[in-house]
């Protein structure tokens, strides 16, 4: 048995499909090159050093940077700062100390002792615990910046959108929850997240422009070399991998051609 399905039905509903699929639906990621993009690509050490006077002054208020270490500001292949600067930099931060020669981990009032970093210390977290990140941001937990660019898809375009992606006006239709950001970029366009950068907002000590586009480009590189901060050797050696395998390809051929060569 057949049933008619009244044409003007199906084209209403093939016209709404899309419609609803669309909504909260990721906007395609903003197209941006990366210096540190391609078998070739290498970090732009202004812009590491640059990236992370964002990450400091805006971002680790925040987000942790738990898997880096001081030292690493100063080894080869990162943002290039010297021994000194390193030092000085890990030393602008208060660690968690160990038991004091009382065997004290907190004071008089309760607080936890704490120290100046060293080079072998990693970036502190800007909350105690799980519980306090929530209660400073309305329930939700600011992600640890680490490993960011390597846990989302779209990597450093996903971040970069996410962060140049706040001030668009949400479509007819669309209810900003409360306490919620609209931002396309981001799967449901509700985000806890604040709009983090504005123009101005971080002073380059070069006098390197400051619009949000540029700060947001920064800090997109400095968090893509703390997710890889070896990518510059392993681009060096892929690179030298693939000349001695040409090589090594030509030798062969040479050599065979000169073993059957009386064989034709």
């Amino acid at each position: 048995m057949r049933f008619a399905i009244p044409l003007g039905l199906v084209l209403g509903l093939a016209l709404a499909a899309p419609a609803l699929a669309a909504t909260g639906d990721q906007k395609p990621l903003k197209d941006v090159e990366f210096s540190f993009e391609g078998p070739l690509g290498t970090y732009n050490r202004a812009d590491l050093q640059h990236g992370f006077q964002v990450y400091k002054e805006v971002c680790s208020a925040c987000h942790s940077l738990n898997r880096v270490a001081f030292h690493t500001l100063s080894q080869p292949g990162g943002p290039g700062f010297s021994d000194a600067e390193m030092k000085a930099i890990a030393a602008g931060y208060k660690v968690l100390a160990g038991p004091n020669d009382k065997g004290e981990t907190v004071d008089d009032k309760g607080n936890a002792l704490t120290r100046a970093g060293t080079p072998a210390d990693y970036f502190p977290p800007p909350f105690a615990n799980e519980e306090a990140a929530r209660a400073a941001n309305g329930g939700a937990l600011p992600p640890d910046l680490s490993l960011i660019e390597k846990a989302r898809a779209g990597g450093a375009h996903y971040v970069y959108s996410i962060i140049t992606g706040f001030g668009e006006k949400p479509p007819a239709g669309f209810t900003v929850t409360p306490n919620k950001y609209y931002n396309p970029y981001f799967l449901g366009w509700n985000i806890s997240m604040p709009p983090p950068l504005s123009d101005g907002q971080v002073s380059f000590v070069d006098g390197h422009p400051n619009k949000i586009a540029d700060e947001a480009y920064a800090v997109v590189t400095f968090l893509a070399w703390a997710s890889e901060p070896h990518l510059e050797d392993r681009h060096r050696i892929g690179l030298g991998v693939m000349i001695f395998l040409i090589v090594l390809s030509g030798l062969l051929y040479l050599s065979y051609r000169q073993v059957w060569k009386d064989a034709h």
